[in-house]
């Protein structure tokens, strides 16, 4: 594992599973879904294209803090629409970079046609980067030590 290889390495290590709702959907209804998967943000599909993405940080600060009904309000008044997404050819690397200067803990990945193929969270990056930092350590350590073999 290296920061240099594409995020479709990552998903296919962790697993593609897409957890998703509609924007007509209630927030309680997302918020529920995102406790039960236990992820942080779910992405918003109609009519299977990517509408946009709801996270825990969108229903704190605009919902919450608003003083709103988690139950009366669409997915769509409080998502981020249109997020930014990343293709599978994209490096490890890139994907952090694009999480920390935007400030997203989620990257939707997709295919050309757009279609999703999967979500990356920041967890997932930092696990991939310590994971690959700990190989190289491991190599490192072994080529010091003369032990060519492994």
């Amino acid at each position: 594992m290296k920061v240099t290889d594409r995020v479709s390495m990552l998903l296919d290590h962790k697993g593609r599973d897409i957890y998703s709702v509609p924007s007509d959907a209630s927030v309680y209804t997302a918020i529920a879904l995102m406790a039960e998967k236990r992820v942080g943000a779910l992405l918003v599909i109609d009519n299977g294209r990517l509408s946009g993405i709801i996270s825990e940080r969108d229903y704190a600060r605009k919902i919450i803090l608003q003083g709103r009904s988690s139950k009366d309000t669409p997915v769509r008044a409080i998502m981020t629409p249109s997020p930014i997404t990343i293709q599978g050819e994209t490096t490890v690397d890139e994907a952090m970079r694009l999480m920390t200067e935007n400030r997203i803990r989620h990257l939707p990945v997709v295919d050309y046609e757009g279609r999703v193929q999967g979500v990356l969270s920041i967890g997932d990056v930092v696990n991939w980067i310590v994971i690959s930092q700990h190989e190289a350590i491991q190599h490192l350590e072994h080529y010091i030590a003369g032990d060519l073999a492994h």
